[in-house]
């Protein structure tokens, strides 16, 4: 079931919000766990027993593994937790992009192809796989206790909100909210929840719904064709398309947590106002990033390390991995790739370049960089990712069109790269932590919750009228 679907805003979310306000508290997470499976089983209903049998297996071994006294032991059952997280990961994520280079390496020696498994991938299977490796390390690691109640643990791996694309929260920054949410929720916060979910929602449907469209069509036209200011535009529309796809689905998933009395980390943090990749990486996905550095850049040394070369190692190989955790495709890891070359030669000149050219040189240059990354993200081979480059300077041939209505596009461009950028200047920057953050006053209130319900209008009047809906990070 997707946020942005008339299934879910017309019917699922109000009578769902409805019954549990109405709940006694000590009735609010069954009927919340309940949710979540029917939310998740109305997409993928195959799949959720694969979700609840890993649960309760992983349950068990993080409850034995809090009980060994020995270190022996306990690595034991660490090591199978993650063998079962990882292994179902690779099994129905990888395992086909494996055989497929196998066969590749067998075809080029004359012998018999492996045959692909007939294998569906699991909706945001990366995310709750992640999820769960963050339970048993953090209570391997000693940072928290495991949860003794089954259900709860359940709940907060499948809590709907967040179970398809995120944020990635770590198991000690949600276990106590499960139980003890209930003494700090207030409906104002619900309220500034509902306001957050309206953003999110207006920023996927008028923007990257919209932006997306344009850019499917350009990426889609023959490469040997297309001019370079097309393919130029294609590329900002879908740069646009997957922050406001992707931000706009975590302000919606805050928003809910929010309603629900659930505090959710920050995902983005306008990223495109960012100087340099590095600065990027602190600001888009931050969830991603986080759990990237707490669990495979630190254990690999970090910046604590003898020599420079393996400082860079470490930066490239999470960087590459990050990548393959996106997609079983060759472009996602040359996408990691190139995002970690460019943090590498930050650690050097390059770095010192961009600081001495000043920031709004800084800023359009790793803009423009981020473009060229998004590209190879977008396409499903390296060699269309170099081709649709290559195409982006050809300005001598003749302009075909990809988008009939180009006043359109032109109109949510502007509005996706104001907003985009609009933090850049102090007192904007401002207006958006006072949306955000900050308390409102009744007048504030008032109008946010009137603005707020036009635009939820609007939003579904978009969606009704369009039956290009698609959300990017699904697929991950």
């Amino acid at each position: 079931m997707v946020f942005s679907s008339i299934v879910f805003l017309l019917y699922f979310l109000p009578l769902f919000l409805l019954t549990y306000y109405l709940c006694p508290d000590r009735f609010k997470n069954v009927l919340l766990l309940a949710s979540s499976i029917f939310f998740y089983s109305w997409g993928a209903p195959k799949f959720i027993f694969v979700i609840l049998g890993t649960t309760l297996i992983d349950f068990f071994l993080v409850r034995f593994l809090s009980q060994q006294t020995n270190d022996r032991s306990r690595r034991l059952f660490l090591v199978l937790s993650i063998s079962l997280n990882l292994g179902l990961l690779f099994y129905f994520k990888y395992c086909n992009f494996f055989i497929d280079n196998l066969n590749t390496l067998l075809s080029a020696g004359g012998l018999k192809a492996v045959p692909l498994l007939h294998v569906v991938l699991p909706i945001g299977i990366s995310f709750y796989t992640f999820e769960s490796l963050t339970y048993v390390i953090d209570v391997y690691r000693k940072e928290h206790a495991p949860l003794k109640n089954f259900m709860h643990y359940q709940l907060y791996i499948i809590l709907f909100p967040k179970l398809i694309a995120g944020p990635i929260i770590r198991y000690k920054d949600m276990a106590d909210q499960i139980t003890g949410r209930f003494d700090s929720f207030t409906y104002s916060m619900a309220l500034k929840g509902f306001h957050r979910f309206v953003i999110g929602l207006s920023k996927k449907v008028l923007l990257a719904n919209t932006l997306g469209d344009y850019a499917d069509k350009a990426f889609a036209m023959d490469l040997n064709l297309i001019n370079g200011h097309v393919a130029w535009l294609g590329a900002i529309c879908y740069t646009m398309q997957i922050y406001f796809d992707f931000s706009g689905y975590s302000d919606m998933a805050i928003g809910i947590g929010q309603m629900l009395g659930f505090r959710f980390p920050e995902n983005f943090n306008n990223p495109y106002t960012s100087q340099s990749i590095t600065e990027f990486w602190r600001r888009w996905h931050m969830t991603l990033g986080a759990w990237m550095r707490n669990y495979l850049y630190i254990p690999l040394g970090g910046n604590r390390v003898s020599s420079r070369l393996r400082l860079y190692f470490n930066l490239w190989i999470v960087f590459v991995l990050s990548g393959f955790w996106h997609g079983a495709c060759w472009t996602f890891v040359i996408w990691g790739v190139f995002h970690g070359t460019f943090l590498i030669l930050e650690r050097g000149r390059y770095g010192k370049f961009l600081q001495r050219i000043g920031k709004w040189p800084a800023l359009i240059l790793t803009f423009l960089v981020i473009n060229f990354g998004w590209v190879f993200f977008r396409e499903t081979t390296v060699n269309a990712g170099f081709r649709y480059i290559q195409a982006m300077f050809c300005f001598d041939r003749p302009w075909l069109e990809a988008h009939a209505n180009m006043h359109e596009v032109s109109v949510f461009l502007i509005l996706a790269l104001f907003f985009s950028f609009f933090t850049t200047f102090g007192f904007l920057k401002k207006i958006q932590n006072r949306i955000y953050t900050d308390s409102l006053n009744l007048a504030e209130t008032f109008l946010y919750t009137a603005l707020s319900l036009a635009f939820l209008t609007l939003s579904v009047a978009f969606i009704t009228a369009s039956d290009f809906n698609p959300f990017i990070y699904f697929r991950f």
